[in-house]
């Protein structure tokens, strides 16, 4: 099984302000979860992947969007992650009712995502 790209984010100071202009200029549908201070966005492809606009809270921020890798075990991948010359930025973090997501730096600094739907 390959390890596709299952998600991306925009990162943003003003979510509302960059949500606004993507629903403008692509059509996209932009769902605000103001509980989770989140915006999920629908492209309304039938191909791709869609993707979700926020405001880390913790700075400084490593970049200004990131993709997300479907994984299966974000422990073992972090250490391959660790092993191959990278950095884990986020261990592990719990998407409640959804799945668990880690941020890690590549060795040229890139700042990516690995992501763990819940069974």
């Amino acid at each position: 099984m390959g390890r596709p790209v299952v998600h991306w984010e925009l990162w943003s100071k003003e979510p509302e302000k960059i949500a606004g202009f993507y629903q403008k200029v692509f059509g996209w549908e932009v769902q605000h979860i103001p509980e989770l201070k989140y915006r999920l966005v629908n492209t309304g492809g039938t191909s791709g992947i869609n993707g979700g606009i926020m405001t880390p809270e913790e700075g400084p921020w490593p970049g200004n969007m990131a993709f997300y890798i479907d994984v299966d075990d974000l422990d073992a991948y972090a250490r391959k992650i660790k092993e191959a010359g990278g950095r884990m930025i986020v261990e592990k973090m719990e998407v409640p009712g959804v799945g668990q997501l880690s941020l890690f730096e590549d060795t040229d600094g890139r700042v990516l995502g690995m992501w763990k739907q819940n069974a």
